[in-house]
């Protein structure tokens, strides 16, 4: 089973990479973005029989800053 993670600055919470691809894109011409949120994706290969619950437990204690990020989970 495989697991996909998406860690993002919760809202309100100030996002420094995010504004220098913003900055960056208007540099090279692209117009119209207003704003940019950058994030990470966490790829597990995990066992038969590990479950959603589990992989939540992955995030609270060492994937995610639950303080200043929030994350979903998607399994296949």
């Amino acid at each position: 089973m495989k697991a996909r993670v998406h860690v993002m600055l919760k809202n309100g919470v100030l996002d420094p990479q995010g504004e220098a691809v913003r900055h960056a894109l208007g540099a090279l011409g692209f117009e119209g973005v207003e704003g940019v949120r950058q994030g990470k994706v966490i790829e597990l290969d995990l066992a038969d029989g590990t479950t959603e619950a589990q992989v939540g437990e992955m995030c609270e204690k060492l994937l995610a800053n639950t303080v200043i990020e929030s994350y979903t989970v998607e399994l296949s």
